[in-house]
């Protein structure tokens, strides 16, 4: 080899390395967003309340995240940067620890029970036509919310035939197929403030929201909790809302660690995801029997889960939303064993 060949293979040499170089120095708004994506995710859980309940929010949401990792990688691949490529794999990791377990069909068949769960609407305008698509979904224990006292005769009418047994106590309402016992309401601490003087319909429905009820199974007693918790609102001046639910959250913790039925199931609309920390006292005691995401609201397109059948005692077998009635949520659910 010449001199002036040895000296154009050195530059060349040169010149890779300085290529090479710049394919890792490019994008280092992306390699950090990645690696922000990922952290949050890992570290979603210290992530403080003190603001705006930011921490619940992000938690709620935590599923969704994913869906960044696309558009981050579309834009690594666009600017040719290494460094945001492998950047990635730290959200990609976490997001699969985390909801990975999700994505397939754990279901088994069998069963011994059948469990349906639904927000009915309190602005649903065909109440006998969604208490016969219920009926029709053949649970043999249906938990209702959000009914109105002028829907809630339709709702018996209807599921009469079905169901010899039924308690309603204010909104919330249990109807099944096994005879019902022990039958008690619920405080789930919720104030209905003003409403009580101007509004009192919509008092009622703040106050009673939650029951409890004893099912005589050919198994033994199942203890039955059925819950329509406090709402959440997201606005510029409060940011996440969740007092009159995180209340109520804790309520219903209370009241499962004081049951002392060792089978337990908890149906309703809690206004809430799992994975969100204000129902750390009910996840320390219950399961969900949903292993999917399995989302419920808004019914026309679900983004999250809110409606929820939590067990302990039983094993759920099988869990799937059913489609959509006339409410703006869908309908929930599972078929357990002993």
């Amino acid at each position: 080899m010449t001199q002036v060949e040895t000296v154009e293979a050195a530059q060349g040499d040169a010149g890779a390395r300085r290529a090479g170089f710049r394919v890792w120095k490019r994008g280092p708004v992306l390699a950090a967003s990645a690696l922000l994506l990922g952290l949050s995710m890992l570290l979603h859980a210290w992530i403080p309340n003190r603001i705006g309940n930011l921490g619940s929010l992000v938690e709620t949401l935590l599923p969704w995240s994913g869906l960044f990792v696309p558009v981050l990688l579309a834009g690594a691949l666009w600017r040719r940067s290494a460094a945001a490529v492998v950047a990635l794999l730290l959200p990609v990791t976490v997001w699969l620890c985390l909801f990975g377990g999700r994505l397939g069909d754990r279901s088994h068949p069998g069963g011994d029970l059948t469990l349906v769960s639904h927000n009915v609407g309190a602005d649903n305008r065909d109440p006998a036509g969604t208490a016969r698509g219920l009926a029709a979904s053949g649970a043999d224990v249906l938990a209702l919310q959000e009914m109105t006292e002028q829907a809630r005769g339709a709702y018996e009418k209807e599921l009469a035939k079905a169901y010899p047994y039924h308690t309603v106590q204010g909104t919330v309402g249990l109807w099944s197929r096994l005879p019902l016992s022990d039958i008690r309401p619920v405080d789930t601490k919720i104030d209905a403030g003003p409403l009580a003087a101007t509004k009192p319909d919509r008092a009622k429905m703040a106050y009673n929201r939650a029951l409890r009820a004893t099912v005589a199974t050919p198994h033994g007693p199942l203890a039955v909790y059925v819950a329509h918790l406090g709402s959440v609102r997201v606005n510029p001046r409060e940011g996440f809302s969740t007092g009159h639910r995180d209340r109520g959250a804790r309520a219903l913790g209370e009241a499962v660690a004081a049951e002392r039925n060792e089978r337990v199931v908890l149906l309703g609309d809690l206004n809430g995801t799992m994975d969100d920390r204000a129902f750390a006292g009910l996840t320390a005691q219950l399961r969900s029997a949903q292993d999917g995401f399995g989302f419920t609201w808004p019914a026309s397109f679900p983004m999250v889960r809110i409606d929820q059948i939590l067990v302990r005692g039983v094993k759920p077998e099988s869990a799937r939303v059913l489609p959509a009635t006339g409410s703006d949520h869908r309908p929930v659910v599972a078929r357990i064993g002993w």
